[in-house]
């Protein structure tokens, strides 16, 4: 399949179990409770004022949190159930976000939304599951004022990758007391094809996920002009629960989530240029 269909076969999923989604997520589940959404908020630096444009919303619980936080929110989705139940989030308690439906696999659209526009950006679990990134890496060189910066989290593409990770418990007898190892078991890396896959237990439908490797993640930001200066990977505590349902609290030294900071190359050059002539 191309990626407009791969593309129109992710939004047409995420359209009919939007309902379903929302009602589990909330204004937030443990991962964004506790992984993805303080590690974003630290790379992001929202500044009370600030124009923050959210690619790949959801039902806007990120978006809602930046407006707490003071900034004004562009929140934008490739769902119309999606936006709608994001609005309606927002009944009681009005804020400063305005919705709007962009798909983030459409340079022209995005583009639209305004040059040179927006503090920064930001895209939480929203790239695996997007048939190509490179619009959006391109485009968010021209959204960002001088210095603006764009925060995305994905699956950890080393340790999280849908439908090929196997979680595993090992224990072993050492000197009679016995010690429980966990594993995460992979058996492909560098190239996954396209996959369904479940995001929350019990879901509808699964839903396709777009693996990249680290390589070809990163990759299409420096393609198109866009730095590393922000790298977060943060994994769940031990759990308290002498007997916890098996999951990620189980391996506390693995991280599931990667949270990244890029910038376009002319910013940094400029901050390197302006620093070196202080000095």
């Amino acid at each position: 399949m191309m990626h407009d269909d791969l593309n129109l076969a992710a939004r047409e999923v995420w359209d009919r179990k939007a309902d379903f989604w929302d009602a589990r997520m909330g204004d937030g589940n443990l991962f964004q409770r506790e992984l993805i959404g303080p590690a974003s908020e630290h790379l992001l630096g929202v500044q009370p004022g600030e124009l923050i444009l959210e690619i790949a919303c959801g039902n806007g619980v990120f978006s809602r949190r930046m407006a707490d936080l003071g900034a004004r929110v562009v929140a934008t989705d490739f769902s119309v159930r999606f936006l709608e139940l994001a609005r309606a989030r927002e009944t009681d308690r009005p804020r400063q976000i305005d919705y709007h439906l962009v798909d983030a696999t459409d340079e022209r659209a995005l583009a639209a939304l305004g040059e040179a526009r927006f503090d920064a950006a930001v895209c939480n679990m929203g790239l695996m599951d997007m048939a190509t990134i490179d619009p959006l890496m391109h485009a968010l060189k021209r959204l960002l004022k001088p210095g603006g910066r764009f925060v995305f989290s994905v699956l950890h593409p080393a340790f999280n990758i849908g439908g090929v990770s196997v979680l595993g418990l090992e224990q072993e007898d050492r000197s009679g007391h016995v010690v429980t190892t966990s594993f995460v078991k992979l058996h492909q890396y560098l190239n996954v094809p396209p996959l369904l896959g479940a995001g929350m237990p019990d879901e509808p439908e699964p839903h396709l996920y777009f693996h990249r490797p680290l390589s070809a993640l990163l990759g299409a930001a420096f393609a198109a002009g866009l730095v590393l200066d922000g790298l977060h990977e943060p994994a769940l505590a031990p759990s308290d629960d002498p007997h916890p349902p098996f999951g990620w609290s189980h391996l506390p030294d693995i991280p599931p989530v990667l949270v990244a900071r890029l910038r376009p190359r002319e910013s940094v050059t400029a901050a390197v240029s302006a620093k070196r002539t202080r000095i």
